[in-house]
């Protein structure tokens, strides 16, 4: 299920402020009533309705390492993950799989180039 954009907290919230029940800003919004109860009282208990933090492994490459390997594939299309995997260092700083090129490429919509074995 898909989160609420901030736009839409904000404007929850300015009809939460205005005096408008839950149930009328449920169907203004188009939400579950358990979404703008939890956000009313996320708001009272923290004064602040950002989003809390997330449990998962974090990432091994920052935003700045991924678009610098978009950037290297895009200048050279025929270079290989694995090969592209050898020159980027991690957060960590050690080398990356190449399984992680391969997944970070794709979400900006750059290819990556297979080797075939030559017979």
């Amino acid at each position: 299920m898909p989160r609420l954009s901030k736009v839409d907290l904000h404007r929850a919230l300015g009809l939460l402020q205005a005096g408008l029940p839950i149930s009328e800003v449920t169907l203004c919004m188009n939400v579950n009533r358990a979404t703008i109860f939890r956000l009313r009282q996320r708001l009272q208990e923290t004064d602040t309705v950002s989003d809390w933090p997330r449990s998962g492994r974090p990432r091994c490459t920052t935003q700045t390492q991924d678009r610098n390997l978009v950037r290297n594939h895009t200048n050279n299309r025929f270079c290989s993950a694995s090969a592209s995997s050898l020159q980027t260092r991690g957060s960590n700083n050690q080398c990356i799989s190449a399984n992680t090129v391969r997944r970070r490429l794709p979400l900006a919509y750059v290819l990556v180039a297979h080797t075939s074995a030559i017979s």
